[in-house]
């Protein structure tokens, strides 16, 4: 299971780094054949229709050189957002190890972005927002997004993140 979340969108980069993959119908994250294609400006480039947020799984792609996006609408996602408008710090965990990132003595900022319709706005927060060693965005009141080298390592940033804020939800904290 990816993560617990009500629909969630799977972008990949396909053999050549101008085509981007994406999926929007719900339970399909990752699964083989639901990815329509759709070039790295968001627009269709073969069968299928992309999620509405595919411009800005294009603009992930182009900013970070990932080759995957995951984005999905989990309760933790939403919950810490509202909670934690300005960011959310993880510090000296063990599940940062799961982000290539020290589990002592370091802190991340988990990066959250008012939502947007528009596409391009959505992408200005996220490039102005960005924590280079944090490979996802909380966008307010929606969910998450999270990305990496490959489908496999995104899903994986995907649950590390998901499990760090569920922590952070338990916790009480914010």
């Amino acid at each position: 299971m990816l993560v617990d979340g009500r629909g969630a969108a799977v972008a990949e980069t396909a053999e050549t780094p101008e085509t981007l993959g994406t999926a929007g119908a719900p339970g399909t994250a990752g699964t083989p054949g639901t990815a329509g294609t759709a070039g790295t400006a968001g627009t269709v480039a073969g069968s299928g229709k992309p999620s509405a947020e595919a411009g800005l799984h294009a603009r992930v792609v182009r900013l970070t050189g990932a080759g995957a996006v995951v984005h999905v609408h989990t309760v933790a996602a939403v919950a810490m957002g509202r909670r934690r408008p300005g960011g959310i710090v993880f510090r000296d965990l063990e599940m940062l190890k799961g982000l290539g990132l020290p589990a002592e003595g370091t802190a991340v900022r988990l990066p959250v972005i008012a939502n947007s319709q528009d596409m391009d706005a959505l992408g200005e927060r996220l490039e102005a927002a960005r924590e280079p060693r944090m490979p996802a965005v909380v966008v307010a009141g929606h969910g998450l997004y999270v990305w990496g080298a490959d489908l496999l390592q995104a899903r994986h940033h995907a649950e590390v993140v998901q499990w760090l804020l569920e922590l952070e939800v338990a916790s009480g904290r914010g």
